[in-house]
């Protein structure tokens, strides 16, 4: 019985006691933002069975709230991934702009104001068919949405939705 009364009274720690005493400070207060837009994306979701038309307006409003030089690139690459793999349905994804195939994202805009950083990253998530080899790259820095740049993202989705 006395080990089990040991087991009973022993002091337990918290996720933040462990957090703080050296796995790191947490989450940033721009990454719980992204947690709960994703957690409000998942009921609006729900209530709208899927339809196609709400998603899309749900990624132009994001788009319009960024602040610019994002909301340029934003428009911009939404139509030509559009354009690129019109088959994708448009929607967010922890508050970013994102292409969804058979429900799962594809691909996303992770606007460099959306965390602070210096440049805008699109990332492909693990059922973009990008494999080349063992290693390949999955998201790419996008500082400027020159012709090119918007010719080799729209090349980059048509190639991972194939």
């Amino acid at each position: 019985m006395a080990a089990k009364d040991a087991v009973k009274t022993a002091p337990k720690r918290s996720a933040d006691k462990r957090i703080q005493r050296g796995a790191g400070t947490g989450f940033t207060a721009e990454e719980k933002a992204a947690m709960r837009e994703r957690a409000a994306e998942l009921r609006a979701e729900a209530r709208r069975d899927g339809k196609r038309a709400d998603g899309e307006q749900d990624l132009l409003a994001k788009v319009a709230e960024l602040p610019q030089p994002d909301r340029a690139m934003a428009e911009r690459l939404h139509a030509a991934v559009m354009k690129a793999a019109p088959e994708l349905e448009p929607r967010t994804w922890y508050g970013m702009p994102a292409w969804a195939k058979d429900g799962k994202v594809l691909c996303f805009l992770q606007p460099a104001a959306k965390f602070g950083t210096r440049y805008a990253t699109f990332g492909f998530n693990d059922i973009a068919r990008l494999d080349d080899g063992p290693m390949w790259p999955a998201s790419y820095a996008v500082t400027e949405l020159t012709p090119e740049v918007e010719e080799r993202l729209a090349a980059l989705v048509k190639r991972a939705v194939s």
